[in-house]
């Protein structure tokens, strides 16, 4: 993002595959939701304080969490205040990359239900970097398959993976797992 102006890095959030590595468990959960306010705005300590709660709250967490450091999180909830963190700086877009990846089902299907909300009530974009076909299925509207970096199919999912026209692409399908969770998932989002 170096030679971007501030206004576009706020505007674009990454939300990391794994919480328990990029949230600094020296930080508390308040101190690393606020690190891009302090880092990217000139907003005051109070505006950065009620920004921080106010993202705790979008996410489904208590403002009374902001103290506690990320080893006193379950998984799920450290991936909240990853999306939190991203949250903060009222982006337009975000990346979410391989997010649900190391949660069990059931919280899977939190994260997505969660983002699938904050989509339609921010009219917040989302971009997906997964291998998760059911993930892919339940929340996206276009997929963009890559082979080594470069683009081999692109679409609507239901065209992509319903029919798919590059090899690639049908080996990707082929060698998904076929698990009924899956079915389960977008009934919870849907």
């Amino acid at each position: 993002m170096a030679g971007r102006s501030t206004t576009q890095r706020l505007a674009l959030q990454y939300v990391f595959q794994s919480p328990r590595s990029s949230l600094n468990p020296r930080r508390t959960i308040f101190e690393s939701i606020e690190a891009p306010l302090k880092a990217l705005s000139k907003s005051k300590a109070g505006d950065r304080r009620e920004r921080v709660f106010d993202a705790l709250q979008q996410v489904g967490l208590s403002s009374s969490m902001s103290h506690r450091f990320p080893d006193q999180l379950s998984g799920g909830e450290r991936q909240r205040v990853g999306i939190a963190r991203a949250l903060v700086c009222d982006p337009r877009v975000l990346i979410c990359d391989e997010i649900t990846s190391a949660l069990d089902v059931s919280v899977q299907a939190s994260i997505v239900e969660l983002l699938a909300k904050l989509r339609v009530e921010q009219g917040l974009g989302l971009l997906f970097v997964t291998h998760n076909l059911a993930l892919v299925r339940t929340i996206a509207e276009r997929v963009i398959v890559l082979r080594a970096g470069e683009t081999v199919e692109e679409g609507t999912v239901a065209a992509t993976l319903g029919n798919p026209q590059h090899e690639y692409t049908r080996a990707l399908i082929l060698d998904a797992p076929s698990i009924s969770g899956s079915q389960d998932a977008e009934r919870i989002v849907n």
